[in-house]
């Protein structure tokens, strides 16, 4: 065990009278951003040596069914006791765990994931380190606490999430871990994941600066073709090296989806980036590298990965539309005012102007996601915003009065809006 000091934030903690001779460390991640340099983004305690009758009667508040894990009746941090855990099913919730008063710490950090995530710090400022921890950290290597890592198939996700957090520091996966990863995904191990959960955490995957770490990892052990196989098919795919240098679609994803991350802190614009090109993924051997028709393929494809995940309505509202017409964005300076409209109204931006702006940065994350494009301007979201304000300034309501009769206002409002598209573009040009 590697013990050393650094300051305690137990000893900063507001109502310390109700951990008064409990024997509390701090735990997990806390410890491992303190040591990083990293701004704590929760802090999680363990208690060695007591009961849930205990913490009841010092004013925790108990949460979770599980396991005895508690509240702090102040500072609301969780308090867990100390406990083990024992594989029964396949899956998440297959586990039997044992919280007791003889449970050591020892044991207690024997059961986490990751060699940096089972470091402890005690009351006195002292970092308890039983397996590596510290090491693992100065090293920049994500590695398994022990065998136990592969009775919980969420663990790799956790893993590969790790890795884009922290992929500005360059941390690497063991390769006995990923070995192991691997042997996880081979055994059906991540076919029992709960739907929600994946996404869960591939949307705090997303939400990193390098959210492709997190799909490489998970391609890298096998498990993003279980997972995600309309996005693992795209690595191998060819593009025209004319408009995509990179060449590999997959490769190509990947820039697109840091580039958003670049671009936009917002969830839904990140995975519309990510599903914007699934359709390249079912393009006919025949026709390769070009792509014609991918656009309205990647659509069904987006409401597939949606249903299965049970993805949030406005990241697939977002992807839809993103699939379905980057093509169109991209050659807005080609196209006639009549399409321009049809593009306006298909993405419903004329009532939700928002959400279509969302789609515009996803779009400028596909073009500047290519080697060599990555600090090249975009003007189409430009023109495309001074084109949908010039539509959007329309009376409707005098137009339809001018048709006279109501079968022709959609007519007239038509006509008006494409006048309008063509008086604003002599006026862009």
């Amino acid at each position: 065990m590697h013990e050393t000091r650094t300051t305690s934030p137990e000893a900063k903690s507001q109502g310390i009278c109700v951990t008064q001779g409990l024997e509390t460390y701090l735990v997990g991640g806390a410890v491992r951003d303190q040591l990083l340099g990293r701004s704590v983004r929760e802090r999680d305690f363990v208690v060695v040596g007591a009961s849930a009758e205990e913490m009841l009667r010092r004013g925790f508040q108990q949460v979770g069914k599980d396991f005895p894990v508690f509240l702090h009746p102040e500072t609301k941090d969780e308090y867990a006791l100390a406990r083990t855990e024992r594989k029964t099913a396949p899956g998440y919730h297959g586990f039997s765990v044992h919280a007791a008063p003889e449970v050591t710490l020892e044991q207690d950090l024997l059961r986490r994931d990751l060699t940096v995530n089972a470091l402890a710090l005690d009351a006195q400022g002292r970092v308890i380190d039983h397996h590596g921890g510290l090491a693992d950290l100065t090293a920049r290597v994500l590695r398994h606490v022990s065998p136990a890592f592969a009775e919980d198939p969420v663990r790799i996700l956790r893993l590969a999430r790790f890795a884009a957090r922290y992929a500005d520091l360059d941390f690497t996966i063991a390769e006995e871990t990923l070995a192991l990863m691997q042997t996880m995904v081979a055994a059906g191990e991540v076919d029992a994941l709960v739907p929600e959960r994946v996404w869960a955490e591939m949307a705090r995957a997303l939400c990193e600066d390098r959210p492709s770490r997190f799909f490489e990892v998970l391609r890298e052990c096998g498990a993003l073709a279980r997972l995600l196989p309309e996005l693992d098919r795209l690595w191998g795919v060819p593009q025209p090296e004319q408009w995509h240098p990179e060449i590999d679609t997959g490769v190509h994803v990947m820039m697109v989806v840091d580039m958003a991350a670049r671009l936009s802190p917002d969830l839904e614009v990140r995975f519309a980036a990510l599903c914007h090109d699934l359709g390249k993924g079912t393009t006919p051997a025949e026709i390769l590298p070009r792509h014609h028709g991918h656009e309205a393929r990647g659509i069904g494809l987006v409401d597939a990965v949606c249903a299965r995940f049970k993805i949030p309505i406005r990241c697939r509202e977002l992807a839809r539309i993103t699939a379905g017409y980057h093509g169109l964005v991209h050659k807005v300076a080609e196209l006639r005012s009549a399409t321009i409209l049809d593009l306006l109204e298909k993405t419903d931006a004329i009532r939700r102007p928002d959400r279509f702006r969302q789609m515009l940065i996803a779009c400028e994350a596909d073009s500047r996601g290519r080697t060599g494009h990555a600090e090249r301007p975009y003007p189409q979201a430009a023109i495309l915003l001074d084109l949908l304000d010039a539509v959007a300034a329309l009376d409707v309501g005098a137009i339809a009065r001018q048709a006279g009769e109501p079968r022709l206002i959609p007519e007239y409002i038509r006509a008006a809006r494409i006048a309008a598209l063509k008086t604003a573009r002599r006026d862009i040009s």
